[in-house]
């Protein structure tokens, strides 16, 4: 089952169980995707979005609603922060496991050995066998500057 089968699924079960956040936020993995459909149509013609796209588009989700909470709480509105938290869960539930520390540096360590790589002008490289192997799974962000400092030293 596609992820985009997943979401429609869920989505589905949502509505019959008259869950009202679930399905606003199933909603909103939908339009989100149904967005980068046009965008990508736009392109090339190609109008299928597939499960690393989906991926991608979620993880985007959560972080963006990551953020949203720490900046509600600053701003002292715990109840958008709890709302938001709670749309973070459901998104969860689609992606895949994230790994741990020492499994985000096992996966580095052999991203720099498959890709031979030897300096900093190889991490573009490096990454790229990473967002292809490990997508959903790792936050890059915090992989990057990890990656940097082992192709430099």
């Amino acid at each position: 089952m596609t992820m985009r089968e997943r979401i429609d699924t869920a989505l589905k079960q949502a509505m019959r169980d008259k869950d009202t956040a679930r399905l606003a936020t199933l909603r909103l993995i939908n339009a989100a995707i149904k967005d980068q459909e046009i965008a990508a149509r736009g392109k090339d013609g190609e109008v299928s979005v597939g499960d690393d796209d989906v991926l991608a588009i979620l993880g985007k989700m959560t972080k963006q609603r990551q953020e949203s909470v720490r900046a509600y709480e600053e701003g002292g509105r715990i109840d958008l922060a709890e709302r938001e938290r709670g749309e973070v869960v459901i998104i969860e539930e689609f992606l895949p496991r994230q790994l741990g520390d020492a499994e985000v540096e096992a996966a580095i360590d052999a991203a720099i050995a498959e890709t031979e790589a030897s300096s900093i002008r190889d991490m573009g490289t490096v990454m790229g066998a990473l967002k292809a192997r490990y997508t959903g799974q790792m936050d890059f962000g915090a992989v990057g500057p990890k990656v940097k400092d082992k192709l430099c030293s």
